[in-house]
């Protein structure tokens, strides 16, 4: 993906340029934004809503969970994603909060949707030979991330279980 920053004249013309800039730029540039709008989606679902938690409670896990997913926009083309720790650590947070699987999932489709909405924002500085690629790893690493936290709820619920003596079910998931 590389340096990522080029000016751009319109027409040929000069007209001051436009500013292109590689998605994982956009993003790191925009973090703020991307958590504002997340926040904004989630505060609208009730199911979500319902587990009371403060702005750092629900967003603390977020600067970390993105800074992850712009690592991966930067990585060179077949090198193999680190797993996000932040992912599993947020796993464990959520479901000591009271989450259920389908609030996890919920706030990572929130989270990709929320994503993409600033990018749209952003389309007229966007890099757009790269915008599709870095549109599918996006989706990737959101979803292996939600992968980590799904992991992380499912050990939580075979502790309970051995917790209380009753034997846990072993799932697999590849």
């Amino acid at each position: 993906m590389g340096n990522s920053k080029n000016l751009v004249s319109m027409s040929g013309e000069n007209t001051g340029g436009v500013t292109i800039e590689s998605v994982a730029d956009i993003l790191e540039h925009n973090l703020k934004a991307v958590i504002q709008e997340w926040l904004d989606r989630v505060e609208k679902e009730p199911d979500l809503t319902a587990v009371p938690l403060n702005f750092e409670e629900r967003t603390g896990h977020l600067p970390q969970l993105l800074q992850d997913v712009i690592v991966r926009l930067r990585l060179d083309a077949g090198s193999k994603a680190p797993i996000s720790a932040a992912a599993s650590h947020h796993g464990d947070l959520r479901a000591k909060q009271g989450y259920t699987v389908a609030m996890a999932v919920e706030e990572s489709r929130l989270l990709q949707v929320s994503i993409f909405t600033i990018l749209h924002k952003s389309q007229q500085h966007l890099e757009f030979d790269m915008l599709l690629p870095d549109v599918v790893t996006i989706a990737d690493e959101v979803d292996a991330q939600l992968k980590q936290q799904m992991l992380r709820f499912m050990a939580a619920d075979a502790a309970k279980l051995t917790k209380s003596g009753k034997k846990p079910k072993v799932v697999k998931i590849a």
